[in-house]
């Protein structure tokens, strides 16, 4: 398990904060995906009514996306089916990323779980639509909202403070989550959507610190 360290925080720009962003595999593997989605898409051509229905769609309906992977598959309580234990690799490595919410490599989808994701979404995008500009819309969506993803993530875990108000409150929401009680505050790229449509964007002052936030699942 990753263990604390006390990092002192230092000043950091948006541009600092990028150009550690881009240090890591994660970035570099969803945006070459986007790029050649977006280069085959504009191949394939036939443009439909369609290809701006689904990523509306998609877009709406992602911070319940995020709110369900969060709760079922990060906050996934290790199982045992006989001699076999349940628990993934995303699992795992978010129990460690509670444990220490500022090492950086942590942030991130683990590359081998990325891989194995982005391979399945290509097939989904190829084999699970009737026509494969839709498929290749879906495609490219997906990745530019996984992309938005990891970099809003990243972000809230570094040194670089929130300027904008609205920045300001998915930084606070998400870090009510790490460091003041993990069973609220699930979405990471928006605030006060999915969680509070599902019950789990109280009033923080209303809400008793955690002594499990930091050790997940722990007595």
């Amino acid at each position: 398990m990753t263990h604390q360290t006390h990092r002192p925080r230092r000043s950091l720009s948006l541009a600092g904060a990028f150009g550690i962003f881009v240090r890591y595999p994660s970035p570099w593997l969803i945006a070459a995906t986007l790029l050649a989605a977006l280069a085959a898409r504009v191949a394939v051509g036939d443009w439909r009514r369609a290809d701006l229905v689904l990523p509306l769609g998609m877009l709406a309906v992602f911070p319940l996306f995020e709110w369900v992977v969060h709760v079922a598959v990060l906050h996934w309580r290790p199982r045992r089916l006989g001699p076999i234990r349940l628990d993934s690799e995303l699992a795992r490595k978010h129990r460690a990323h509670h444990v220490d919410p500022r090492d950086v490599p942590l942030i991130f989808i683990p590359t081998r779980t990325l891989v194995v994701l982005l391979v399945a979404l290509v097939a989904i995008a190829v084999f699970a639509f009737g026509r494969l500009g839709l498929g290749l819309t879906f495609l490219l969506t997906v990745t530019v909202l996984g992309f938005g993803y990891e970099w809003t993530h990243y972000l809230i875990h570094s040194d670089y403070k929130p300027e904008s108000a609205l920045y300001r409150s998915i930084w606070r929401n998400h870090r009510h989550h790490h460091y003041k009680n993990e069973h609220y505050w699930f979405t990471v790229t928006s605030s006060g959507t999915a969680d509070r449509l599902l019950g789990t964007y109280p009033d923080p002052a209303a809400v008793p610190p955690s002594a499990t936030a930091r050790n997940l699942h722990s007595a």
